[in-house]
């Protein structure tokens, strides 16, 4: 995800956030959304890791089983597994 996306998911969220009054900020505002900003990258940049040593270690697993690998599937069920090991919420 881009940073412009980013920006523009968390300006809608803080939007209505304040908008149904279920928000105050006890910092500035701008203040706020930067580090919101920050950890929803840092965020990304951990789950993106996790794709690629996911991806390594299906690289493996295809080298070793060539003919009937599912990647796909694969890919999915050892991001999981990864990712609850790590405790990384998905």
């Amino acid at each position: 995800m881009s940073k412009p996306l980013i920006e523009r998911m968390i300006r809608k969220v803080f939007e209505e956030l304040k908008s149904n009054d279920l928000i105050t900020f006890k910092t500035p505002e701008d203040k706020t959304f930067k580090r919101a900003v920050e950890l929803v990258e840092k965020e990304y940049l951990v789950e993106a890791e996790l794709d690629k040593e996911v991806s390594r270690m299906l690289d493996d697993l295809e080298q070793q089983n060539p003919n009937s690998f599912q990647r796909g599937k694969m890919f999915q069920m050892l991001k999981k597994r990864l990712a609850q090991e790590k405790g990384i919420v998905l």
